[in-house]
């Protein structure tokens, strides 16, 4: 039994081994990542934990604004307010509301040239950046020149067929 002394080293070692290549096997899985590993801007608003990056809705929506001759907007807390109400009543009654509706409502607070983009279907910030970009009416609310506040927000409704309500809200 002269041998038995080098196998055993090599023998109590694989259990070990099998245990490091599973470890690198599941790190290559490619499985979903958590919202913390992606850009906020990836974020999904699909649960109701989810919280929107408000000030990166800003920076992108002023970025987007300063690129077309715009000036930027602040967060504005009582907009915030009004948007996070508007997205959770989007989200209970199951259907985006009335611009119009929400733009009165905005301009009797005291705001002025009050704008708003209700809208439901998208599950990130990029998504709905994107959706408002490309339809007319929604990107003309980005743009508006006579804004300069904002507040963003969006509502989880998991039985609803849009899942996410969004609001954003824009004025003077």
């Amino acid at each position: 039994m002269p041998h038995l002394p080098r196998l055993l080293p090599p023998l109590l070692a694989l259990p070990l081994l099998g245990l490091a290549a599973a470890g690198l096997l599941s790190g290559c899985a490619g499985g979903p990542q958590t919202s913390a590993a992606l850009p906020s801007l990836y974020w999904p608003m699909t649960t109701n934990t989810a919280q929107l990056d408000t000030a990166a809705a800003r920076d992108m929506i002023s970025a987007y604004r300063r690129g077309r001759g715009g000036t930027e907007l602040v967060l504005d807390p009582e907009l915030q307010r009004l948007a996070e109400a508007e997205a959770a009543a989007m989200a209970l009654a199951d259907r985006p509301s009335k611009a119009q509706t929400v733009k009165a409502a905005v301009e009797h607070l005291g705001y002025k040239s009050a704008n708003a983009n209700l809208s439901a279907g998208y599950h990130t910030l990029a998504e709905a950046f994107s959706g408002w970009r490309d339809s007319p009416s929604h990107n003309a609310v980005m743009l508006d020149p006579g804004a300069a506040r904002m507040g963003i927000a969006t509502a989880y409704a998991p039985n609803s067929k849009y899942k996410v309500y969004w609001a954003l809200l824009v004025a003077k």
